[in-house]
């Protein structure tokens, strides 16, 4: 998307208005949830399927607690939730969200790292709660005369100058400061405390005054806290560590793998000297959640590593697993409780691994449902058996390994069941409507609530399955 302005627009569409602005930008469940009493069953939307040229894509906003998107001017390849303030586990309506996404637009010099509050989340389908919320908005604002008005999503946005598209960025709190790390094209990767950016998001006078300051020249803002200039080539590949503050690890496309420390004085300590093992690009990193010198790669190698930061580099890869998918591997995650990790590819392959029997090279569970690169994959943060995958097909898989098949459980009748039964019963929802997906990621702090980019722009919704 051609991007000839310095500043990126940017609006809140709502998902009934997305539907006419996209040809097939619509979501099917594919439990077809609430169909009874009508006269032919309707037919669920498998992806991959061609539809005839009278036929088209139904949104089914029963099957969407929320369901709400976002849309950027440049499109955003890569973004990450940021931690908030507001509590844990918080379910009440409306929501509030904050992320940092970095652009990719056409030219070079235009691109951004954005820090946005998404706020005044409403539920999409309104039950007899909120019946009793609108008495109550109507009560305090009688001089409103359109109620959906008061329902509007809101998106506020803090823009930062950067040097290159954003190839990947991760955000980490580091004691009372909210930091950001994000790889550049240019093959730097900079890191950025975003204290001014999310306090000018909270304030319209803060966020005047942010804009016209960083619109300056020599404005400190647009400056990273630190830079690396470290790796021979781009890369895509970065995590920060979960139990070691401010630890970081950085992979590029040439095969290297650095590991940063923190220093007393607010910057890092890279260690020049790569972990080696991998024999082409990098990319992706997760380190364990529980152990502080543990970390996973994976490869267009096809392999998958586990490595042990404590030791040199040259000896620091202790497991591996060759051709553990069929091409490039692109994702990994790392269970948050289970000693698991799910690895997506070019196969269209998802894979779930057991470290415990990871020499084995055989994975315990195996999906071949998207029909294209698995781009994004991502275990629940908060259930263990859940997690999510997203790729070129266009589709997010929603997957619960706990689910067995019930031969006896009833099925609302759907004209394609044959085509339905055959989809592993692990599967519990479709996302669909948006065009070539590229991350998404579970909000720790908002049960079941989903954010994910693609180039048609952002969704966040929270499906009934989850």
């Amino acid at each position: 998307m051609d991007n000839t302005n310095d500043e990126i627009e940017m609006e809140v569409v709502e998902p009934e208005d997305a539907e006419s602005d996209m040809e097939s930008d619509n979501d099917e469940d594919t439990d077809n949830e609430g169909e009874s009493g009508t006269k032919e069953p309707k037919q669920v939307y498998l992806p991959g399927k061609q539809l005839a040229e009278d036929e088209e894509l139904v949104c089914d906003e029963s099957a969407y607690v929320m369901l709400h998107q976002a849309s950027t001017g440049a499109p955003c390849l890569s973004f990450d939730i940021l931690p908030d303030e507001l509590g844990a586990g918080r379910e009440a309506f409306p929501m509030t969200a904050y992320i940092v996404a970095g652009t990719q637009a056409a030219r070079t010099h235009v691109n951004s790292l954005i820090v946005m509050k998404m706020s005044n989340l409403h539920k999409t389908q309104d039950d007899d709660d909120d019946d009793e919320d609108d008495e109550e908005l109507e009560d305090d604002q009688d001089d409103v005369a359109d109620k959906s008005e008061l329902k509007k999503p809101q998106m506020t946005c803090a823009l930062i100058k950067h040097q290159g598209c954003v190839n990947r960025v991760r955000a980490r709190r580091l004691g009372n400061t909210v930091y950001a790390a994000s790889w550049s094209e240019l093959g730097r990767v900079n890191i950025w405390n975003l204290s001014q950016q999310l306090q000018a998001v909270e304030d319209a006078q803060l966020l005047k005054q942010y804009e016209q300051q960083s619109a300056s020249n020599d404005s400190t803002m647009s400056r990273p806290a630190f830079t690396f200039s470290g790796h021979q080539q781009e890369g895509f590949a970065i995590d920060w560590s979960a139990s070691a503050e401010g630890v970081l690890a950085t992979g590029d496309c040439r095969r290297d793998i650095h590991i940063w420390s923190p220093l007393e004085d607010g910057t890092w300590k890279v260690d020049q000297r790569p972990l080696l093992g991998h024999t082409a690009s990098v990319e992706d990193l997760q380190w364990s959640p529980n152990e502080r010198s543990v970390l996973a790669s994976c490869s267009v190698d096809k392999t998958i590593r586990i490595w042990d930061c404590r030791a040199a580099p040259q000896k620091a890869c202790m497991l591996t697993c060759e051709n553990a998918h069929e091409s490039d591997i692109n994702v990994i995650s790392w269970n948050h409780t289970e000693p698991f990790i799910a690895s997506g590819g070019d196969d269209g392959f998802l894979h779930i691994w057991d470290l415990r029997q990871f020499k084995t090279q055989k994975p315990i569970a195996t999906f071949k449902h998207h029909t294209d690169h698995i781009t994004t994959v991502e275990w629940n943060p908060n259930e263990a058996t859940v997690l999510a995958s997203g790729g070129d097909d266009d589709q997010i898989a929603l997957w619960d390994l706990a689910v067995e098949k019930d031969a006896d459980q009833a099925q609302a009748p759907a004209q394609n069941e044959e085509e339905i039964n055959k989809l592993p019963p692990q599967l519990l929802f479709i996302h669909q409507g948006q065009k070539e997906i590229k991350e998404l990621h579970w909000h720790p702090q908002l049960p079941g609530v989903m954010l994910s980019t693609a180039h048609s722009g952002f969704n966040i919704f929270r499906t009934i399955s989850v």
